[in-house]
């Protein structure tokens, strides 16, 4: 071993990996083989490779459009072939806890390599070993085309659930060797990622590759049917001018032109139906078996600790960015609930009308978003939770820090504005005008504060607040006790109760 590089020979081959910070990297591990012959079905185990993989880049990315949102670094590349991993470390010297990182991104976009995802801080101040994975996204990763399988040609269902199961089973193969536990694995993620943690939850073939779950705003209940997943598919064609009969030119199609179809079907689907996803995991009664939300009400969730909560002002990013993946205005609000209405005939309208009423700002903007926060993303996270609870710890949290210049612009604590303080880099996302206006102090001590519980609980299972400050008690139906994480941390019981008991515990969700 020299100073700067530590090489580390795992079950198919070794891997050289380069210091960073007091901890090394060891970037774009393929966790399974090249996919490319393999499109629109489950991975395969990775072949073993000669000689030293060097793992000084990211491997590359899931294909999606270059003018994503989130920012695609230029270095990057794009390719079918990106089911790869990257993990932070000390030195292998022990048996660490292992954090998983499942990126977010409306499983359309989004990859393990994004500076706000490095591993390295969290790896030397909690003493754990860092995984971030890549996997299948879009059309490629959640388009469930099984309809259109035939003898000849056979089309696989929520193959990105497949890649993130696939990355765990390597991890519990592999991670020893990189001096992780693989006994001790908490399972994190944000988004479409926190909703694939639920999802993963529920799923039997997930059960015990995974061992305690952080889902931050998860959209558990954006997960869809089978006959609504065929629909999407049929459509998907039809942007492509392809008829079913020619389903199987799919796996021979450019990726480009994938990509461009995928964006036109996400673009319209929630302009069509407010509040619903193009792509999305779906009950498919083979690795999917039930609703998720439904799965957690029936007791059938995994056995585990959970930590899982969602953001004060969820919506409000996606006003800022235009961006039609959630309702934020009454027009898009009322076609959410006018659409629920004729496709859920188990919700009668008057009890539809009961919950609109319940928000008297909604011709407002913000009613509008208020209402589209707590169907989307508050009420999932609370119906999860009572659900969990029920057998397992369960952790509930609300975050709600911003810094004067989000309040300013009225982004407040919007979805994902938590990323940074999990992480501890602020500032990836370019010219970031986070602290224009100052709190760059507080920041950094939410930000300790949110590690620190993390940590513990990848550690321990239970977010311990071992620096002293507010003690979390566990989400039990009698209290519903919540952390309010802000400059200063706070627990209450029931914060959304009233907004809690309007909704009820029957699931709103398209099916």
């Amino acid at each position: 071993m020299e100073d700067d590089t530590l090489t580390v020979a795992c079950k198919y081959g070794e891997v050289r990996g380069y210091r960073d910070g007091d901890v090394y990297a060891w970037k774009g591990i393929p966790y399974a083989a090249p996919t490319g012959s393999r499109r629109f079905r489950s991975p395969l185990p990775p072949e073993p490779w000669d000689g030293v993989l060097d793992g000084a880049r990211f491997g590359p990315i899931a294909p999606q459009s270059r003018q994503s949102p989130i920012g695609i670094d230029p270095e990057m590349t794009l390719s079918e072939d990106c089911l790869s991993l990257n993990i932070w470390a000390p030195p292998p010297d022990g048996r660490r806890p292992v954090m998983v990182w499942i990126h977010g991104g409306a499983y359309i976009l989004g990859y393990s390599g994004q500076k706000i995802y490095d591993g390295r801080i969290l790896c030397e101040s909690g003493d754990v070993v860092v995984v971030t994975i890549n996997y299948r996204l879009g059309a490629l990763g959640f388009l469930d085309l099984s309809s259109f399988s035939t003898s000849e040609v056979t089309f696989e269902s929520n193959v990105g659930l497949r890649d993130q199961i696939a990355a765990l089973e390597w991890v519990r193969d592999c991670i020893a060797d990189f001096g992780g536990d693989p006994d001790c694995v908490t399972l994190f993620g944000e988004s479409s990622g926190a909703g694939s943690i639920t999802t993963l939850m529920t799923v039997p073939k997930a059960e015990g590759l995974f061992h305690r779950a952080i889902a931050q705003s998860p959209p558990a209940t954006s997960v869809y049917g089978s006959e609504r997943a065929a629909t999407v598919a049929q459509r998907f064609l039809e942007i492509l001018d392809l008829p079913p009969s020619r389903a199987a030119e799919l796996l021979t199609m450019s990726t480009d032109r994938l990509v461009e179809a995928s964006e036109v079907l996400v673009a319209e689907t929630p302009t069509k139906v407010p509040g619903t996803l193009a792509m999305a995991p779906v009950v498919d009664r083979d690795l999917v078996p039930k609703y998720p939300v439904a799965a957690f009400q029936k007791g059938l969730s995994h056995r585990i600790p959970l930590i899982i909560g969602s953001n004060k002002d969820e919506p409000s990013i996606f006003r800022f960015m235009k961006s039609p993946l959630m309702p934020v205005n009454d027009t898009a609000v009322q076609a959410m609930f006018a659409a629920l209405a004729d496709d859920r005939t188990d919700l009668p309208p008057e009890r539809l009308a009961e919950i609109v009423a319940a928000y008297p700002d909604l011709p407002k903007a913000a009613g509008a978003m208020a209402l589209s926060r707590d169907a989307g993303f508050r009420m999932p996270v609370l119906w999860v939770a009572e659900a969990h609870s029920a057998h397992s710890p369960t952790w509930v949290y609300r975050f709600d820090h911003a810094t004067p210049m989000l309040k300013a612009a009225r982004i407040g604590a919007g979805h994902a504005t938590e990323l940074p303080y999990v992480f501890g880099h602020f500032g990836t996302l370019g010219r970031d005008p986070t602290f224009w206006l100052g709190g760059r102090k507080a920041a950094g001590e939410v930000s300790g504060r949110v590690q620190r519980r993390w940590l513990a609980f990848a550690h321990h299972g239970v977010p311990a607040a071992l620096d002293g400050s507010k003690h979390w008690p566990q989400y039990e139906v009698e209290e519903r006790s919540t952390l309010l994480i802000d400059s200063t941390d706070r627990v209450e019981s029931d914060p959304d109760g009233e907004m809690r008991r309007v909704w009820g515990s029957q699931v709103m969700a398209f099916t």
